[in-house]
């Protein structure tokens, strides 16, 4: 069983570092070139199930990486950031100066415990198939994903550092959840 994760191109806010979640923004014209080279790479692969985040970054590079009839999971969902959408972290901390998503509280927006109940069924499904499973989101829900899918704490997805249209492999080794690749381009 293999958990394959592949994080969006680049768009205007991911480039200049704001946070979006529901604000569906279209890829860069330079996102969408990076995002069709990932098509060779994930060619060589077979997969079982291919998931979706339903936002229409995460869709369009599945389509340009070549699995256009991706599964739509709103699980996949990038961590919803409130108040705090559309805005930079050094914004963010001029009125709260100590606030990360993974440890403060986002005013209307995800708590940890609601990431992580939904990234949990994304890992039981993911862990209930014999083969691969491929999914296509965001930067902080794939890192929060990768902390699930190693038992660790949604918190310890900012260890996980993830760019833009990357492929990262999560899997197992002899029954221990393992990373086997991560953050790697086209």
């Amino acid at each position: 069983t293999e958990l394959w994760l592949v994080r969006h191109g680049e768009t205007e806010w991911s480039r200049t570092g704001q946070h979006t979640s529901v604000t569906d923004l279209e890829l860069t014209p330079g996102g969408e070139a990076i995002a069709a080279r990932l098509q060779h790479p994930l060619a060589e692969q077979s997969f079982v199930r291919v998931l979706s985040s339903p936002r229409r970054r995460a869709r369009r590079t599945a389509e340009l990486a070549g699995f256009a009839a991706a599964e739509v999971d709103d699980d996949l969902a990038e961590w919803a950031y409130g108040d705090y959408e559309g805005l930079t972290t050094p914004q963010i901390h001029e009125s709260d100066p100590q606030w990360s998503v993974w440890t403060g509280v986002t005013p209307g927006g995800e708590t940890r415990d609601q990431v992580a109940a939904r990234l949990d069924r994304v890992v039981a499904a993911a862990r209930e198939v014999e083969g691969r499973t491929l999914v296509f989101a965001h930067g902080h829900s794939l890192r929060a994903l990768a902390a699930r899918w190693l038992g660790l704490d949604v918190a310890q997805g900012r260890i996980f550092d993830l760019d833009t249209a990357t492929i990262s492999v999560l899997g197992d080794d002899r029954g221990t959840p393992v990373v086997r690749r991560w953050n790697v381009a086209s």
